[in-house]
């Protein structure tokens, strides 16, 4: 009974930074786990033997926000305005130093290969949200959409297309909301979803429909007395959840309903022509460009800057549809696991909540850091396997043993053996690492005392 009473604890901390984590994702099926610290650094971490496999600074100020892009790909977000895509896959970290931030160490740390680089604002502290776009023209999974807040006006946001580098839309959903604290967005067969939540507490959400051309405010509340600090769209997408620097925690619902109602009854026509703005200039009688706006014209500008409307007969749904008052105050970084089950916020206060979907009630208290928490993230959790499932999950070095084997029994068998014995593969313990640390349901914390602690939850 005493060993059940005790609190839960880690199963591995991971140390090597010096300075406050920020930052932390998991990539390549919960293989790698990446950490973003106040410095700039990244660390990307093999959760098999949970040693560093490269270490280098994307950043020359805070990280906020890190996030994987297919299985080669990472994605930083810094606080000196730049938002990078780097190609890392396994072959390219031989080249990369494990030296970690902590250690006295002299030699230059190499950068992978920089793909993309976004120059973007920062002021607001606020992570970029990205996401695969679905209506684009390429494979599945090669196009991506990044949501980040506007350069110039705080309670706008700037959605660049990647790989073009372009940006598509810039998007204002209010005047007096404060700046943009956090967003997120997402694209499915109807359009794209966009959510913000802003400094005075409140959440919008918005659509793009093709069809239209035009952004439609769909969903507005205020369940928040403070900034809201963070928001994530269930796996699902029939809710969102968000919280913030009071001790709410809100509920919302994902207007996908009204969406798909909306496109279906609507026409196809194909969308609106952006309007020339310098044919309308010039029809204002407004001075000609300069030299310099001359010499920029063949640069890639955005293909429209909508303001957010309200369509006629829309009604905006204003209601959430849960509030419950934590009586923690300061969760942020909240994220919702891939079942769409729990989700878990960084507190404040040290500790690490995690919450049924369903009811918003606590279901544990994860406590070890001595230092407020920043950032969670939970690993990719896959439905139940399938016949021959664990076989796609094995190297390839082990695939091409078993067709090798497979062939050679053939052969026997054609050759007229009586008697054909399957040979028996046995995993051997780093392939036994591999398919333990897939399928474990890691949640990843990192705090202001610059470790980074990993549990394995229900």
């Amino acid at each position: 009974m005493a060993s059940e009473a005790r609190p839960a604890q880690p199963k591995s901390i991971l140390r090597g930074h010096k300075a406050q984590i920020h930052a932390t994702a998991f990539i390549r099926r919960n293989e790698r786990l990446v950490t973003g610290d106040a410095d700039g650094f990244v660390v990307v971490w093999d959760l098999t033997i949970m040693r560093p496999r490269a270490v280098w600074r994307p950043h020359t100020n805070a990280i906020l926000g890190i996030s994987g892009w297919g299985p080669d790909k990472i994605i930083t977000h810094g606080r000196d305005n730049k938002l990078i895509v780097w190609k890392l896959g396994v072959d390219d970290e031989a080249r990369m130093s494990t030296a970690l931030p902590l250690d006295p160490s002299t030699d230059s740390r190499q950068d992978p290969w920089m793909l993309y680089m976004l120059e973007v604002n920062t002021m607001n502290f606020c992570s970029f949200s990205s996401c695969p776009f679905l209506q684009g023209s390429g494979d599945a999974g090669s196009e991506l959409l990044v949501a980040v807040p506007n350069t110039l006006a705080s309670e706008a946001i700037d959605i660049y297309h990647l790989p073009s580098p372009a940006r598509r839309y810039t998007v204002k959903l209010g005047d007096k909301n404060g700046m943009v604290m956090a967003v997120s967005i997402s694209d499915h067969s109807s359009g794209t979803t966009l959510i913000a939540g802003y400094e005075n507490g409140v959440v919008i959400a918005a659509h793009f429909t093709p069809e239209t051309g035009a952004w439609t405010v769909e969903y507005r509340a205020q369940a928040h007395s403070q900034p809201i600090l963070s928001l994530d769209i269930s796996p699902s997408r029939d809710f969102f959840i968000t919280s913030g620097a009071d001790a709410t925690i809100a509920k919302h619902p994902f207007p996908a309903q009204t969406i798909s109602q909306r496109t279906d009854s609507g026409n196809s026509e194909a969308p609106p022509a952006a309007p020339n703005t310098n044919a309308t200039n010039e029809a204002k009688g407004a001075k000609p460009r300069s030299l310099l706006a001359e010499a920029l014209q063949n640069v890639p500008q955005p293909t429209t800057t909508p303001q957010a409307r309200i369509s006629p007969g829309t009604q905006v749904q204003t209601e959430p549809i849960k509030v419950v008052n934590t009586k923690h105050a300061g969760q942020q970084s909240l994220r919702i696991r891939s079942d769409g089950r729990v989700f878990a916020t960084a507190g404040w206060d040290n500790k690490i909540r995690i919450y049924s979907t369903k009811t918003l009630k606590e279901v544990a208290v994860l406590k070890w850091h001595q230092a407020g928490c920043y950032a969670v993230a939970f690993a990719e959790i896959d439905p139940p396997p399938a016949d021959g499932a664990d076989k796609q999950s094995m190297p390839q070095d082990n695939a091409s043993e078993k067709t090798q084997d497979a062939k050679s029994q053939d052969a026997k068998q054609e050759a007229g053996s009586l008697t054909v014995i399957p040979k028996v593969i046995e995993m051997t313990v780093r392939e036994k690492r591999i398919k333990e640390v897939m399928s474990a349901h890691w949640l990843a914390a990192g705090s202001k005392d610059c470790k980074v602690s990993l549990w394995d939850v229900f």
